[in-house]
């Protein structure tokens, strides 16, 4: 099978996981059945949906619900204690409470006549081939190594996750925290690193740090272990943060589909070079660790 069919087939796997989801937003839904539907396994897949997408599953499946609640409330005399179970909340509250944070209104408010409440469309997987531009990359066996640095816990939720991380990286900047960085890292490249990866949860931490070297003086930071993995290696080249968020994209919309590799589960590295981040030459790494497809 070619890459242009073999494209395809992934891309009708990812329509087929979402008719899925589509078929069950009244029933309990596992992430575990759902990826299985895309021959993927649950990280991968909810990796996958969420660069292509810029949603995560679990908030997609969340939104979706809420969404059809509203059109019911609207359109019959339903029980709120009734939809909540339905859709999968344990307690009116729980639900009402849901409700209010994407609609802005209580559920019996969205009876009225008139009140604004927000749809929250099916997303859908359009059959295309992209790849006109070539993706260069490599394959590096790394051992294991200690970061240090600083982190926060973020979430996806709502893309709060684009918002705090800019804002985290403003304030590394600005109060000396990234120069002290470079100075234990022997004046190498920053990193920016995606860790404990909790997609039920929606959240992981993000880190702002640097390899550490031998003998360095890390008592006034966080240490955590980078485990030994095969690393898919690409490069940025143009300004932030347009240029690396256009490569994340790539990856996972082109290159995950067209090899025979898939996410390992582990962290996620950006490389951030010395120099001009708004240079037109600036460059940067992305790392994901891979393993073979089953």
């Amino acid at each position: 099978m070619d890459k242009e069919m073999e494209n395809l087939e992934w891309l009708m796997r990812m329509k087929n996981a979402m008719d899925y989801i589509e078929s069950r937003l009244e029933e309990p839904l596992n992430m575990d059945e759902i990826a299985k539907v895309a021959y993927s396994s649950p990280f991968h897949f909810q990796r996958m949906f969420l660069l292509l997408t810029g949603v995560a599953v679990a908030e997609y499946i969340r939104k979706r619900r809420l969404s059809l609640a509203a059109q019911e409330l609207c359109l019959s005399n339903v029980k709120v204690l009734d939809l909540a179970l339905k859709y999968g909340y344990d307690s009116p509250e729980s639900f009402s409470k849901a409700f209010r944070k994407l609609h802005g209104v209580s559920p019996s408010a969205a009876r009225d006549k008139g009140v604004p409440l927000k749809a929250f469309p099916r997303l859908s997987f359009h059959l295309s081939l992209k790849g006109d531009k070539e993706m260069e990359y490599r394959i590096v066996q790394k051992d294991s190594f200690t970061i240090v640095g600083k982190s926060v816990r973020v979430t996806t939720k709502d893309g709060e996750n684009i918002r705090e991380i800019p804002k985290f990286w403003d304030r590394v900047n600005t109060d000396g925290t990234a120069d002290q960085l470079i100075q234990i890292g022997g004046g190498k490249d920053i990193l920016g690193v995606c860790l404990d990866m909790d997609h039920a949860g929606e959240q992981f931490s993000y880190w702002v740090a640097v390899e550490a070297q031998p003998d360095a003086d890390t008592q006034e930071y966080e240490t955590a272990v980078i485990p030994a993995a095969d690393w898919a290696v690409f490069t940025s080249v143009g300004p932030m943060p347009d240029a690396i968020q256009g490569l994340w994209q790539r990856i996972f919309q082109e290159w995950f589909p067209e090899t025979d590799y898939e996410h390992a589960g582990g962290p996620e590295l950006e490389l951030y070079s010395l120099g001009d981040t708004h240079a037109d030459d600036y460059r940067s790494e992305v790392w994901i660790p891979i393993k073979k497809k089953a």
